[in-house]
C-alpha cells in the first residue's frame, strides 16, 4: 500500500487509524516516522514519504515519533492473511527466530537461501531480516524499559541486543531519547509488579470479544486455561522457559499481564497473544466483504469485528481437535485435562489457577496407547499424529505452507476435512478455512435460509472468500455455538 502515494496522503490527513501498521509516514523536514493516525498536525503532501515497516524507516534515518509512538500499532494484516515467503517469513521474525537461530536458521525453517530470503524482504518491506529483527529488539527494549524497575544491563540482553553498547545505540537512534531518559518520560501513576509485565495489546477497530473470548472460555483445559475475573488465562511454553498469560478485553486494547520464566520470551510471548486473539486483523476489510452477502450483512451489521480465536501452540492445537473428535466439548476437555494431570510440565501460578503446561509432543508419543480412555480407531489418529509431530516428520508451526501441510494431514488416519480445515482456522491461520459440515454451522446455515448440505454451502462460500473463517464466527453466533465437534 505504501506505494499509492495518494491513498496514503488521504489516510494521514484523515488521521485514519484503519491504515496503523499498513504502513509508516516519514516526514522529510523533521526525520521523524509516525503511523497514519498520528494525532499532531499532518506534514505537507510534499514532505512525506512512506514506508512499508518501521525497520525501513529506521534504515532510512528516522526516529520514531514520541507522540503516536509508530511501534506500538497494530501489525500488518498481511502477514495473517498470506501464506507466501514473505508473510511466512514475518510470523517467524515476529516469534524470535532470527534472535535464536540467526538468518541461517530463518532460511533453513523455510526451505529458502539466505539470499533469497533478504532479496524478497527488502524488495516487499525496504529491509532484511537483521533490520526487521532489531526494530523488534527496539519495541522489546522499550517496553521492557517502560513496564519494569531492571536494570538496563539486563533489560539489554532480554531483549536481545549482544552488548550494552548496541543496546544504547539502538536506543538513542530509533527514540532519540537515552534509554534513562525514556524510563523518565514513564508515567509517575505507573505500578510496577516484580516478576510481572504489565503491557497494553492495540487492535483495529471494532473488535467483538464476544465469540473470541467466549470460545477460549468454553474449550479452556483445566490446569491450562481458565476465565477468573474477566481475563482469559493461560500457560504458555516458550523458546527459553515457561509464561503465564492473563489476557482482559478493553474497549481500546486488551490489557496484558505477563509472567514470564526468563525475559528473553517477552517478543515471542506478545507475538503468540496477538495471534491467538487476531489481533492483527483489519475487521474493516473482512466486514466489508461479508456484508456483500444479503444473509450476513444483519448478522455483521448486529456484532462486527469478529475474530477468529486462534491460538498460542499449533501442535497443542491439533492434538486438543483429534481429543475432539466424535465428542462433546466437555467430554473433549475432560480428556486434555487428564492428559495435562499425567503428562503435563508443573507450572507455579502465583494466583494458583493454573498447574501445568500442556504436554508436548515427545511427552505423549511416549505414553502407553493402551491407557488411553478412547475408541481405538481415534486411539490410532492420536498416537499417529504426535509421533509424527515428536519425529519432526510432521510440522505444524507460523511458518507452515497451508497447502502443504493440509495435504499431510490429510494423509494421516483418522483427518477428514473438518479436523484438518479446523487445524488450518485455528493453529495455521488460514483465514479462509472453511467448516461446511460443522454441526453449528449447518444449523445456522438451515436457520438463515442458506444451503445446509456441505457441497451446496460451500459453493454459496465462495462469495466470502478470503474471509471464510471469519464467516463462520458469524454463523456460530446465530446457533449459540455448541462446539460439538464432529466426525474426522
Amino acid at each position: 500500500m505504501h506505494t499509492d502515494t495518494e491513498r496514503c496522503v488521504r489516510a494521514v490527513q484523515s488521521k485514519d487509524a484503519r491504515f496503523d501498521g499498513w504502513f509508516f509516514t516519514a516526514v522529510l523536514t523533521t526525520r521523524i516516522y509516525c503511523r497514519p493516525s498520528c494525532p499532531v498536525v499532518p506534514p505537507k503532501p510534499r514532505n512525506m514519504t512512506f514506508y512499508p515497516s518501521a525497520a525501513a524507516c529506521q534504515q532510512a534515518g528516522f526516529r520514531a515519533c514520541k507522540r503516536c509512538r509508530p511501534d506500538t500499532s497494530p501489525g500488518s494484516p498481511e502477514w495473517n492473511q498470506r501464506a507466501d515467503l514473505v508473510a511466512r517469513a514475518m510470523r517467524l521474525i515476529a516469534d524470535g527466530t532470527v534472535d535464536r537461530e540467526g538468518v541461517p536458521g530463518l532460511a533453513a525453517r523455510l526451505g529458502y537461501s539466505t539470499r533469497q530470503i533478504e532479496r524478497q524482504l527488502l524488495a516487499e518491506l525496504g529491509a532484511g531480516p537483521l533490520a526487521l529483527a532489531r526494530a523488534q529488539r527496539a519495541q522489546t527494549a522499550r517496553l521492557l524499559i517502560e513496564t519494569t524497575a531492571l536494570p538496563m544491563a539486563e533489560i539489554a540482553f532480554a531483549a536481545g541486543f549482544s552488548s550494552i553498547r548496541a543496546f544504547n545505540e539502538t536506543v538513542r537512534e530509533v527514540f532519540a531519547l537515552s534509554p534513562t531518559e525514556l524510563r523518565n518520560r514513564r508515567p509517575r501513576t505507573a505500578v510496577l509488579t516484580p516478576g510481572t509485565l504489565t503491557l497494553r495489546l492495540p487492535f483495529r477497530a471494532p473488535l467483538n470479544p464476544d465469540n473470541l473470548f467466549g470460545h477460549l472460555a468454553a474449550t479452556a483445559v483445566p490446569g491450562v486455561e481458565e476465565w477468573r475475573g474477566g481475563a482469559y488465562r493461560r500457560t504458555l511454553r516458550l523458546p527459553y522457559g515457561h509464561g503465564i498469560a492473563s489476557l482482559t478485553p478493553k474497549a481500546d486494547h486488551i490489557a496484558c499481564r505477563l509472567t514470564l520464566s526468563d525475559l528473553r520470551d517477552l517478543p515471542v510471548a506478545i507475538s503468540r497473544c496477538r495471534r491467538m486473539l487476531d489481533l492483527d486483523a483489519d475487521p474493516v476489510a473482512v466486514d466489508e466483504q461479508l456484508r456483500t452477502d444479503p444473509v450476513l450483512a444483519p448478522l455483521v451489521d448486529k456484532a462486527p469485528g469478529r475474530r477468529v480465536p486462534r491460538t498460542v501452540d499449533e501442535e497443542e492445537f491439533a492434538v486438543r481437535a483429534v481429543l475432539g473428535q466424535q465428542v462433546s466439548t466437555a467430554a473433549a476437555r475432560t480428556h486434555a485435562a487428564r492428559l495435562v494431570t499425567a503428562h503435563g510440565e508443573p507450572v507455579d501460578d502465583p494466583e494458583r489457577g493454573l498447574t501445568h503446561l500442556f504436554p508436548s509432543a515427545e511427552s505423549l508419543a511416549a505414553l502407553d496407547p493402551e491407557s488411553l480412555a478412547m475408541p481405538r480407531t481415534r486411539r490410532r489418529t492420536f498416537t499417529t499424529l504426535v509421533s509424527r509431530l515428536a519425529d519432526h516428520t510432521l510440522h505444524l508451526g507460523v511458518e507452515s505452507d497451508w497447502a502443504e501441510t493440509r495435504a499431510q494431514l490429510l494423509a494421516l488416519p483418522g483427518f477428514g476435512p473438518w479436523t484438518v480445515d479446523a487445524i488450518a482456522m485455528r493453529a495455521l491461520g488460514d483465514p479462509d478455512a472453511f467448516l461446511p459440515t460443522d454441526l453449528g454451522v449447518r444449523r445456522a446455515a438451515q436457520e438463515l435460509g442458506l444451503p445446509s448440505t456441505p457441497a451446496a454451502l460451500t459453493a454459496r462460500a465462495a462469495a466470502w472468500r478470503p474471509w471464510r473463517a471469519y464467516a463462520v464466527q458469524y454463523l456460530w453466533a446465530t446457533d449459540s455455538h455448541p462446539i460439538n465437534f464432529l466426525p474426522a
